[in-house]
């Protein structure tokens, strides 16, 4: 993991974040459905400018997703969506689910996630049983390359 610049601050969203948060994602061209800021950790340059963010989003069936990792293209490959990801999991009893495009695994496998591949789609939680089903179609009509991954933080599955 690359050092936190010290000129980074690392904390929990305020109402005031929501339209920088919302903007982020957009720019980053990541799911924008489910953007509440109270579930966000933010990174803050000195400057006062919202740089990174991310969230453990909580689902009806009871799992828990970590999601909307994003940092702007200024301040990437510093270590910062790496600091976000360990300050949320630090708190986080497993598991702890995510989607990304499948050219991101390795990207997550430093923080331990692993990959439920295969058919067996009982072994997934409701909601992300829901997500694989109807992203196969949209990414084959919009031609999108790769495949949507499902990851687990850990692995308890048995995969």
């Amino acid at each position: 993991m690359a050092a936190a610049q010290p000129s980074i601050v690392y904390r929990p969203a305020q109402a005031s974040d929501e339209a920088a948060i919302k903007a982020l994602i957009r720019a980053v061209n990541i799911n924008p459905m489910g953007l509440k800021w109270p579930r966000f950790l933010v990174a803050v340059a000195e400057n006062g400018e919202l740089i990174g963010c991310g969230q453990i989003k909580s689902h009806r069936d009871g799992s828990r997703e970590l999601a909307s990792i994003a940092v702007q293209r200024a301040w990437r490959r510093q270590g910062i969506a790496a600091e976000i990801i360990h300050r949320l999991l630090a708190d986080e009893p497993p598991p702890v689910w995510l989607t990304c495009m499948d050219r991101l695994v390795p990207f997550y496998q430093q923080f331990g996630f692993v990959e439920v591949k295969g058919g067996d789609g009982r072994s997934l939680p409701l909601y992300f049983r829901f997500i694989r089903t109807i992203f196969k179609p949209i990414q084959k009509l919009s031609r999108i390359p790769g495949y949507l991954a499902i990851m687990v933080w850990p692995n308890e599955i048995g995969h």
